[in-house]
């Protein structure tokens, strides 16, 4: 019993680990599927070698970080399999071995939930991202690389899959600008870069947007989906900058309505 529950703690950690990793590297500018792509390769010691692990390497801190991840993976699958060796020896002596199966499917199912779940995912991921700004450096200055820029805003670049929000649009329609999300750049699958591109660019899957934004908007967006939630999403995040332009407003005319 007591080795059934270890092999699932040490599943949880793994699953905590990667995504701690994910966040790292998304502070560093990488996109969100970029970044779960290399902390899961990296963690599970596959070492996929892609344009995107290029970009790992040539960045120091986002180096670090995946060497950091190697060491708690090679650590963690190690310890997965020796203590399913020994959960496996347990349950094989035990007089109601099936419970011993019932516990290790019943919390197998709950840790897949948890990791699958958006909710939870959300949750832990602005959990994560705060704890990451407060206790590392990792806002970088690297002009090699992409910014991370100072007061909460990020130069950054997000892969636009098929069930995006922005897939299929072109900038007018999206109307970024609103959000306060300026689009710098649009790199095509086949190698094409429109620089600075206009109001009728399409936006296709598989395009990779190069994003000037606040970090938190970049991180909504980058999980925006098509659809009314979408649109929702869409029209709240107008209000937001609204409300954040108002109040910049405010604080530039002082509390007694002239300049400060």
């Amino acid at each position: 019993m007591i080795s059934i529950l270890t092999l699932l703690v040490v599943v949880m950690f793994s699953l905590l680990i990667t995504r701690v990793v994910t966040r790292a590297l998304v502070l560093t500018g990488l996109s969100s599927e970029a970044a779960r792509f290399q902390a899961r390769s990296a963690f599970s010691g596959v070492g996929f070698t892609t344009s995107e692990s290029e970009a790992i390497v040539n960045h120091p801190v986002r180096r670090r970080i995946i060497l950091m991840a190697m060491l708690w993976g090679n650590i963690g699958i190690a310890t997965v399999v020796a203590t399913a060796i020994m959960s496996y020896i347990s349950a094989s002596h035990a007089d109601h071995w099936w419970l011993h199966v019932i516990l290790l499917l019943s919390g197998l199912a709950l840790l897949w939930y948890l990791a699958s779940s958006r909710r939870v995912e959300r949750w832990m991921n602005r959990a994560i991202s705060a704890g990451l700004r407060r206790w590392t450096q990792l806002d970088v200055k690297d002009y090699v690389a992409l910014l991370q820029l100072q007061n909460g805003f990020a130069v950054s670049e997000m892969k636009v899959e098929p069930n995006d929000w922005l897939a299929g649009k072109n900038l007018q329609e999206a109307a970024l600008t609103t959000e306060g999300v300026l689009v710098l750049g649009i790199q095509r699958p086949g190698g094409e870069f429109l620089g600075a591109p206009r109001g009728d660019s399409r936006i296709q899957a598989d395009d990779v947007l190069i994003l000037y934004a606040p970090i938190h908007r970049l991180e909504e967006l980058d999980q925006r989906r098509a659809g009314p939630p979408g649109e929702e999403a869409h029209h709240e995040a107008i209000l937001e900058h609204r409300e954040e332009l108002q109040e910049a407003a405010a604080e530039e005319t002082g509390p007694a309505g002239s300049p400060s």
